[in-house]
């Protein structure tokens, strides 16, 4: 009789062992390059935001009004399409990035009634007098940000708390990457 010498293939555990290693290394550098994206795209945010609470200024220096509030925008500023009604209170949010882009303050072309500004998650900016997590005034609004970003935003530029300080949101940080419908900066 004859001996039939069967061999089994397949894969040892020290073999298993590597591979699912690597793919954890893999992944765990994935996540922190995400990490690094969401940070940088916050800090832009932040950036934007505080440029144009500087323009705000400027132009306020400038031609003693606010941009969007402006009563005589359209003589002063050749292509401005509306004037405010100086109030004190930017509720004209749509003509307020047209006079500071014609004004010299932002970059872009704005017509005055229809476009807006947007952040760089793609959520839309204004500059505005509204009111955001029980407290209104004029600053700076992002729509549409995760709640992970806007409590960031919050850390670094407030108290992290999300219904009280300069900055504000519509709803409490979940950390779950919930979408907050708005984030301001009031000024």
């Amino acid at each position: 009789m004859q001996q039939v010498q069967i061999r089994q293939t397949g894969f040892t555990l020290v073999e298993i062992a590597i591979v699912l290693v690597i793919i954890g290394l893999l992944l765990g550098g994935a996540l922190k390059g995400q990490g690094l994206i969401d940070s940088a795209k916050v800090k832009n945010i932040i950036g934007q935001t505080n440029a144009l609470s500087a323009a705000v200024n400027a132009y306020q220096d400038k031609f003693r009004a606010l941009p969007g509030d402006d009563l005589r925008a359209t003589s002063h500023l050749p292509g401005a399409t509306s004037n405010g009604n100086g109030d004190g209170q930017i509720s004209e949010y749509l003509g307020a990035p047209q006079h500071l882009a014609l004004a010299g303050f932002i970059t872009g072309s704005y017509n005055g009634t229809s476009d807006f500004m947007s952040s760089a998650q793609g959520g839309a900016v204004y500059v505005f007098n509204d009111a955001v997590g029980g407290r209104g005034g004029n600053g700076v609004r992002i729509d549409n940000l995760p709640d992970t970003f806007a409590q960031q935003i919050d850390s670094k530029l407030d108290d992290g708390i999300a219904t009280t300080g300069a900055v504000r949101a519509t709803a409490p940080y979940t950390n779950d990457g919930t979408i907050v419908s708005r984030t301001a900066l009031f000024f």
